[in-house]
């Protein structure tokens, strides 16, 4: 029998609502918002503070805390910096380098919280003061490294692909592969007498993605073209998505997010598991520092700042992955950057200041939160129904 996957969830409904309301209303108090320059500049801004976002999402659904990803995305900017400026190694090893000290930070919050038992909220919250006190430590008493605006982590931002041939036929390759991974999808699923999505509905999202990814397409062409960074951006993303969805371990992370006894008594190895989401928090955590320090061509102390982390975690909560844990997507890290840094660059278009915009974007977490809560209710009175 033929069902909705997602029945009675309303999934990114009210995130993309409330992110057509936020560029309808900037774009009638600023024609600017929506033009190809912002538009462009929006779509980098967002890239470091997004893939941070989805290694949070990783870790809220299982229920769980990461405090320390801004600072370890600030260490991961300042080993780089320290490394290639300070020392003059390559900067392909130096990314490497400072990746690996991502995971390895991540895979220490693990272990303490999976197989020693530290609540995940403490062990973050040292790990936030420590990576942060190290990464100052690493930038010395400027508190700043810059490196190169030509080399290969500052092109991670600054480069951007103009040729048509290129732009129109990565929109094309996307949703022909969307359209085929949705029926090979349909095809397994139905195979095992698992709900499966009609056809009608494929082809209605196959439509509606081909419109938005041509139409990014276009706008941005207007402009430098398609920037590399919303590319990879996208490529973490999807790469998430279908390790969730379609591995082992994915499933396990999803299963855990359920409750922890009953994916225990299901066989599923807890504490590895565990100890495997709060690594690819610490490495999405230090590869969004990167693309951060990219964007500011240098390594400096604003990772570590606090902003990033509040607008990591509010990112993944704003764009539908509850805080309770087992319900929210990879997808989820990309709407919630795009309310949070749209309403940044509409207030900084209309001259309002941060105050305001920090007093905004609180607003809408709030929100969110609050949909979460009641969507939990409900679920759970449903349940006991």
């Amino acid at each position: 029998m033929r069902r909705r996957l997602h029945e009675s969830r309303l999934g990114p409904a009210p995130a993309l609502l409330a992110l057509v309301v936020t560029w309808v209303v900037f774009q009638s108090l600023n024609d600017r918002f929506l033009s190809p320059r912002n538009l462009s500049v929006l779509s980098v801004d967002i890239v470091g503070t997004g893939v941070i976002a989805v290694g949070v999402v990783f870790v809220l659904l299982i229920g769980e805390i990461d405090l320390s990803v801004g600072s370890l995305a600030g260490l991961a900017g300042a080993v780089f910096a320290a490394l290639n400026v300070n020392l003059g190694m390559p900067e392909w090893l130096a990314v490497i380098l400072a990746v690996s000290c991502g995971a390895a930070a991540g895979a220490l919050h693990g272990y303490s919280f999976a197989r020693i038992g530290v609540p995940a909220f403490v062990v973050t919250l040292a790990g936030l003061l420590a990576w942060n006190g190290l990464m100052l430590y690493l930038l010395g008493p400027e508190g700043t490294i810059h490196f190169g605006e030509d080399g290969l982590v500052a092109m991670l931002t600054s480069r951007h692909f103009s040729a048509a041939v290129v732009t129109y036929g990565l929109a094309a390759l996307g949703t022909a592969a969307y359209l085929l991974v949705s029926y090979h999808d349909r095809r397994r699923r139905s195979a095992v007498g698992m709900p499966y999505r009609p056809v009608a509905e494929i082809w209605a999202r196959t439509a509606l993605l081909a419109v938005v990814a041509f139409t990014a397409v276009h706008v941005l062409g207007r402009f430098e073209g398609l920037p590399l960074a919303l590319l990879l951006f996208l490529a973490v993303i999807v790469g998430s998505d279908l390790f969730l969805r379609r591995t082992p371990y994915g499933r396990q992370v999803l299963a855990l997010g359920g409750g922890a006894e009953a994916a225990r008594r299901a066989g599923v190895d807890v504490a590895r598991v565990r100890v495997l989401v709060f690594t690819a928090s610490g490495t999405l955590a230090a590869i969004g520092g990167l693309f951060v320090a990219s964007r500011l061509t240098s390594a400096s102390q604003v990772p570590g700042s606090g902003m990033l982390l509040i607008s990591a975690i509010a990112a993944a909560i704003i764009g539908g992955t509850s805080l309770f844990g087992g319900r929210g997507s990879t997808w989820s890290a990309l709407l919630g950057v795009l309310i949070i840094q749209s309403i940044a660059s509409g207030m900084a278009l209309l001259g309002v200041e941060p105050p305001i915009q920090f007093m905004i974007t609180g607003g809408v977490l709030f929100t969110a939160v609050v949909f979460d809560a009641l969507a939990r209710r409900a679920a759970e009175s449903r349940w006991r129904t």
